[in-house]
């Protein structure tokens, strides 16, 4: 198509003289307020006064995994990076070579700063690919061992609190042919390339209409207007704004290009809503109205995207077909009439029907999320709004993890769903969370399926379900750190494991275990392990109901007054982020983290809003918290919990099924991510699954990914823990080695009797 193509290049100050802007510069800035400062970076990396953009954290990277194990590849391509045969040599590249991989870091904001592009080397070990080091520019290669040291920048995950815009598709402004971008000068500023910022003649025939209807009826506002009132001024009509918008206009101008200016309208002019999501950018409509990229669209499908900025919904092809179509014809013959097409391509595209091929739209925003971190921008800024001016939310999810995340649970329901009839039609759904063990910053979470609409329920947060087993860590924590002032028990102690009936005001009560079948006397190890439910009655009930309830709430975990006794079998309600932060005592260990979603809110200007920091709170004497993460390592190895289990990973975890099998939880720890899952029935019926069978292979499949993809970290023995020999049939120590004997962490002092050589000893009692 032969287009005549318009200056593109050359100096900003095309139109007019330096003395014309500066007196049209005095005469505007009489009536609008002072611009604004402008930053030195990338139009399309700053935040407009009306914009909000949420951001994920920047992944760290560090020496010992392999490249396919933090799914590095996989990142950089999430972040739009392209993949290159040699060296990069602009931002935005990667190289995976076999003994060194590059990527080419892009400018950004992260962690509260601006940082330049900086091309990145990371030294591989083959075959595996496993990370060693770094490689800079005449050095040799450095291990690394800050975790901030080496990281990818940010992800966007939304750019809206409400979830509400379609996942943006970006267009470079080079990579379009002329026939896409020639049709929105045409419709909006056929001088775009002509003025400074501000057309005097399109300013002066529209104040010559306005005055001839006595109101505001056309703005004569050039492209850089628009973008400056799109992303910075209020769309109310009135002189002082409209003079604002001008003096805006002019400065932006000063800063950037006008390709960087047309680049960034193209990429954020509004453009109706397709199945409830705004779209927003020629790339996002090209794929949602078209199904195509933007630079195959023909004259006749740009010309009517084109024909849309005008009115958005009224001009939609979805409703007024009709409408759109003489806007559109109307542009097509505005460029013919700039010479910008040929008499024979306007009558083709003339010809041609305004004829859609949707694509559905998607938001990348995880819906769920979204609402928490809307919540925690609230209590930040609490004048701030989706309509207010605009800021930056700087979350802690991993885009890695929270998109692995989604997607397992996506598959999981579908699997149950699939192998169990009975579940087909009902409302099954599920929740995950994962924090980071070592800070409690939440890395995903999914309250519910990903396709759930915005602002659907969120049941990381919300949803109060009875946990089951996966209390009895926290029975156990009681009897081991304090037992209500009596003497603490320990891993070897004797739990009596026979039916047991406890009178109650309300009648008597018979726990019975899971199996309905007995073993006498078992140590408490095995008992945690294999979740038998009387032995955890009995332990609460020789440590003190009342002390073992004021341990759960220590924890965070809420009991109504006076609880009955079934609780310590999770015969409670608790959500899944409540268990989530509880079970952080094991990972830290003795300490709870505070889970945060955001760790920093910010103006558009880069002023912060808000901080959050790490928090924890003692709540368990470290020895005693890490014994008993070590119990829960025996439930994953040769327990309830061995579905949990990962090939070279120190896992401590634990399951958990309600009463008649309503609920199904797994929780646990593994590297530095603490997660939990939960699966069941909105209406409350009956799963009947347990947590292994239920929620196991989805905590499994989170973690596989996760461990790897993430900083390694390991839980230090606490000071004050001893390994000792235990006789299993007396409970008495006994030297190193010995037959019927295995080796067992202590409490230093909290050990048992030591068996003596020149007499029979009596065993350990058993907790009756």
């Amino acid at each position: 198509m032969a287009i005549a193509r318009g200056p593109t290049t050359g100096p900003k100050r095309r139109a007019w003289t330096v003395t014309a802007r500066a007196a049209t510069l005095t005469l505007l800035a009489g009536l609008a307020m002072a611009p604004a400062p402008l930053r030195a970076e990338s139009l399309e990396d700053t935040l407009g006064r009306n914009e909000t953009r949420v951001l994920s954290a920047p992944a760290p990277i560090v020496s010992g995994p392999t490249v396919a194990e933090i799914a590095l590849d996989e990142r950089l391509e999430r972040l739009g990076y392209r993949r290159v045969h040699a060296r990069p040599t602009q931002p935005g590249e990667y190289f995976h070579g076999r003994d060194t991989y590059w990527f080419f870091r892009r400018a950004c904001r992260a962690s509260g700063a601006d940082h330049e592009a900086e091309l990145i080397g990371l030294v591989l070990e083959p075959p595996a690919g496993r990370v060693v080091g770094r490689r800079r520019e005449g050095r040799g290669p450095e291990p690394i061992r800050d975790e901030g040291a080496v990281w990818l920048e940010p992800a966007v995950l939304a750019e809206s609190l409400a979830g509400d815009r379609a996942e943006r598709v970006r267009v470079e402004f080079s990579a379009l042919p002329e026939r896409v971008w020639r049709p929105v000068l045409a419709a909006e500023d056929a001088r775009f390339f002509s003025h400074g910022g501000v057309d005097p003649r399109a300013m002066a025939r529209a104040a010559l209409r306005d005055l001839l209807k006595g109101r505001i009826v056309e703005g004569g506002s050039t492209i850089t207007q628009q973008l400056v009132k799109n992303r910075d001024l209020s769309p109310k009509k009135s002189l002082g704004r409209k003079a604002s918008e001008a003096v805006r206009a002019l400065a932006l101008e000063e800063e950037y290009d006008k390709e960087e200016i047309l680049q960034a309208y193209l990429n954020t002019v509004y453009l109706g809503h397709v199945q409830g999501l705004a779209i927003h950018g020629l790339g996002t409509a090209a794929r949602a109205y078209f199904s195509r990229p933007a630079d195959e669209l023909s004259l006749a499908e740009a010309a009517a995207l084109a024909a849309m900025i005008q009115g958005p919904n009224r001009l939609s092809p979805l409703e007024d077909a009709a409408a759109l179509r003489g806007r559109r014809d109307w542009v097509l013959s505005r460029m013919e009439e700039l010479g910008w097409a040929t008499a024979d391509e306007v009558a083709r595209a003339k010809a041609a029907a305004v004829t859609t091929r949707l694509s559905p739209p998607r938001s990348r925003a995880p819906v769920h999320l979204l609402s928490w971190v809307r919540d925690e921008v609230a209590r930040a800024a609490r004048e701030k709004g989706e309509k207010g001016p605009g800021f930056l939310v700087e979350t802690t999810i991993d885009p890695y993890l929270q998109e692995a995340a989604e997607r397992a649970v996506e598959r999981r329901l579908a699997d149950l769903r699939r192998s169990h009839g009975r579940l087909k039609g009902s409302s099954l759904t599920a929740a995950l969370v994962a924090l980071d063990a070592r800070t409690g910053a939440v890395l995903a979470a999914v309250g519910g399926h990903p396709d759930d609409p915005p602002g659907s329920f969120d049941r990381v947060r919300a949803a109060k379900r009875q946990p089951g087993s996966v209390v009895k860590p926290f029975v156990v924590l009681e009897a081991i750190d304090d037992c209500g002032g009596r003497d603490p028990l320990t891993a070897s102690s004797r739990i009596l494991d026979e039916p047991l009936s406890i009178a109650l005001p309300a009648g008597r009560w018979e726990p019975h275990n899971f199996d309905d079948q007995y073993l006498g006397p078992v140590l408490l190890r095995e008992a945690l392990a294999e979740s038998r439910n009387v032995p955890a009655v009995r332990i609460a009930r020789w440590c003190g109901f009342d002390a073992t309830a004021a341990r759960f709430a220590r924890v965070g975990l809420e009991l109504p007054p006076h609880p009955p006794p079934a609780f310590v079998l999770g015969a409670v309600e608790t959500t899944p982020l409540a268990m989530a932060r509880a079970f952080t005592v094991f990972a830290t260990p003795g300490r709870i983290l505070e889970p945060f979603p955001v760790w920093r809110v910010a103006t558009s200007g880069g002023r912060a809003l808000e901080r959050w920091r790490p928090r924890s709170t003692k709540v368990a004497d470290p020895a005693a918290a890490y014994i008993v993460r070590d119990l829960l390592r025996t439930a994953v190895e040769e327990g309830t919990a061995v579905g949990g289990g990962i090939a070279g990973v120190d896992v401590a975890a634990k399951t958990g099924s309600s009463s008649d099998l309503r609920d199904a939880w797994f929780a646990g720890q593994a590297g530095s991510v603490v997660a939990v899952v939960w699966v069941g029935l909105d209406d409350g019926g009956r799963l009947g699954l347990t947590g292994a069978a239920a929620a196991g292979p989805l905590w499994r499949e989170l973690m596989t990914r996760a461990v790897p993809a993430r900083p390694p970290y390991a839980v230090e023995r606490a000071d004050g823990v001893v390994e000792l020999w235990v006789q299993e049939k007396t409970g008495l120590l006994v030297r190193a080695g010995r037959s019927g004997a295995r080796p067992e962490l202590y409490r230093k002092g909290d050990q048992p009797r030591r068996e003596r050589w020149w007499r029979p000893d009596a065993p350990m009692s058993v907790i009756e």
